[in-house]
């Protein structure tokens, strides 16, 4: 035999082996998906089996959620109603504070205004204790006077205390030692604004 001969019956054997592994892998590949579509159409059975033994009945769950859902929303219709009737009594509790409290001040300072004792008595107290903020001299009507004691108080670091408030209790004794027409004529009637 010669050479020729030989690889052609080489090739043919080759091209039969071949078409024969073709066959075998395209025959696996069928029976493969054979096999995943009845493990796919067993477990589609399965679960509709499952389903079919809990006896739910979708209908019946349906309307179940839309009673909780009405209920839940008359709840919430319920507590916003609540709310808003709390809120109000909390406004008109709120305006009767505010007028109260508007009438409460404005007695107190007609009471202030009208007896200038008690205007003396007050501001002396407010210099004695409150001095280095300069209080006192703001109810006087004394601004800048009353601005001059704080910033020093407050620029100062506190350092500055020691000094306003030993102005502040050298006032207030003053203060309340006048009687009330010299503490009206000096400090109200004539401004007099330091000591």
């Amino acid at each position: 035999m010669n050479k020729d001969e030989s690889n052609q019956k080489n090739e043919g054997s080759r091209n039969k082996s071949s078409s024969e592994s073709s066959k075998k892998t395209a025959s696996s590949t069928e029976k493969i998906i054979e096999d995943i579509k009845d493990v796919a159409k067993k477990g589609f059975e399965n679960v509709k089996e499952a389903i079919d033994e809990i006896e739910i009945d979708t209908d019946e769950f349906k309307k179940d959620v839309k009673k909780g859902a009405k209920k839940i929303k008359e709840k919430a219709k319920e507590f916003a109603k609540e709310l808003d009737q709390n809120t109000k009594e909390f406004q008109e509790d709120a305006m009767s504070a505010g007028r109260d409290f508007k009438k409460g001040a404005k007695d107190a300072y007609d009471d202030l205004t009208e007896h200038n004792e008690s205007k003396r008595i007050l501001i002396g107290i407010l210099a004695i204790i409150l001095g280095p903020l300069g209080i006192h001299k703001f109810v006087l009507g004394y601004v800048k006077e009353g601005l001059i004691m704080l910033l020093v108080t407050v620029v100062s670091f506190g350092f500055g205390v020691w000094l306003t408030g030993l102005i502040g209790l050298i006032e207030g004794i003053i203060y309340l030692t006048k009687t009330d027409d010299e503490f009206y004529i000096t400090y109200q009637l004539n401004k007099r604004s330091w000591f």
